[in-house]
């Protein structure tokens, strides 16, 4: 069991904006730097990395750029947003089985100065690759961009439920109220109201503007060790209670089409499982949750999948302020990909680490853990934290 035997020791990050002025390199090695004097270590206590496929920074140029010395474990995950939560996963199993000591998890990207991920990427259907053939069925058909991909399961999911943009919109204000009063969010001190997501415009029907996430440029880093190690440290342990990744049958990418029920999102239940068997938790045990928000419909499917609600139930479990602080389930204290900033989950890994220290800037009482979702729609991953 790998439960327990490793914890966050630190973390960093850039600011969160819409134009950093800087290569991904500087704003990775940025982020590792603030990160590691987070945790009261420095560049030679480093010798493991792992990123995601999609970063433009080799695991090797972030170590040398950052004055790292020998690595003895190195790893990158894929799937876009999914691999948030599987690189602390990669690291947390690299520590367990004696690979490497002190492992810094990374994420960087210009994603709005620089590329624009919400954009059509002609490239994604070029290239003798599995990928590329996959999306060469939908492409042609206008389903080229991520939004259109979930509208499409969007859609369905309110057929067969009967769910609105209003409840979508549930989601939206709730992480906007959020990072308004949180200094490090984009939309600080800018909330807004459900009538202002009912009349924000379509991007691809059911979603509006306001349902999908931002494009932002910064850097996040993640420090895990042992949690022997971690007791030595600048901070409490943050203890990795569970890490797990899941991928469920017929897994295509953003929707599944071929699937024969297209209202679930069955690899987060694979996730799901394996947490609640690894912590021994159940869904009534967490505090808060920091669940992947790119697309609003997507945040109650994960809801129904990580069992607290029944299917189809998620409209009624967030109604009333349930995901707002000081409701049953406050949802992305830090505002969320939605209002604080899209770095593909690992933000959220972030603020699941300063709600379990106690230093979030919107904190939720108690000392309960904390659950963190990555991507969904892709293969994805999680984690459940708490102190130790």
């Amino acid at each position: 069991m790998i439960s327990g035997t490793a914890a966050i020791a630190g973390i960093g990050a850039t600011e969160f904006s819409k134009d950093s002025g800087r290569s991904e390199l500087k704003l990775a090695v940025e982020a590792a730097r603030a990160a590691l004097a987070d945790a009261g270590l420095t560049p030679a206590d480093v010798d493991g990395m792992c990123t995601f496929t999609m970063d433009s920074n080799a695991e090797v140029a972030v170590a040398r750029e950052l004055g790292a010395g020998d690595l003895t474990f190195f790893s990158q995950i894929s799937y876009g947003g999914g691999a948030a939560c599987a690189t602390v996963h990669q690291a947390v199993l690299a520590v367990a089985a004696g690979a490497a000591e002190v492992v810094i998890c990374y994420r960087s990207l210009n994603e709005r100065s620089g590329r624009r991920f919400g954009q059509v990427a002609v490239g994604a259907v070029q290239g003798a690759t599995s990928g590329a053939i996959d999306a060469g069925w939908h492409y042609p058909m206008g389903l080229a961009t991520p939004a259109a991909t979930v509208a499409m399961a969007a859609r369905r999911y309110m057929h067969a439920f009967g769910a609105t943009s209003a409840d979508f919109g549930t989601v939206a204000v709730a992480d906007r109220k959020h990072a308004a009063t949180n200094p490090a969010a984009w939309f600080y001190q800018r909330p807004i109201t459900l009538a202002e997501h009912q009349e924000s415009r379509w991007i691809c029907e059911p979603l509006r503007l306001l349902d999908c996430c931002q494009e932002t440029d910064g850097a996040v880093a993640i420090v895990v060790t042992s949690l022997q190690r971690a007791r030595s440290l600048s901070h409490p342990p943050v203890v990795i209670r569970a890490a797990a990744q899941g991928s469920g049958p017929n897994q295509f990418t953003m929707t599944s089409y071929y699937r024969d029920d297209m209202t679930g999102l069955p690899e987060m239940g694979v996730v799901a499982r394996q947490l609640w068997r690894q912590s021994g938790l159940t869904p009534a045990d967490i505090r808060t949750a920091v669940l992947y928000d790119h697309f609003t419909p997507y945040v109650l499917m994960q809801l129904e999948e990580l069992g607290f609600c029944p299917r189809g139930e998620a409209r009624h479990f967030i109604a009333d302020g349930a995901l707002e602080l000081g409701g049953r389930l406050p949802l992305n204290p830090h505002g969320g990909q939605l209002g604080e900033g899209y770095l593909h989950g690992m933000n959220g890994i972030a603020e699941g680490v300063r709600q379990v220290r106690g230093s979030a800037a919107n904190q939720v009482p108690g000392d309960g853990p904390v659950l963190v979702t990555a991507g969904t729609g892709v293969p994805t991953s999680g984690l459940i934290l708490a102190s130790g």
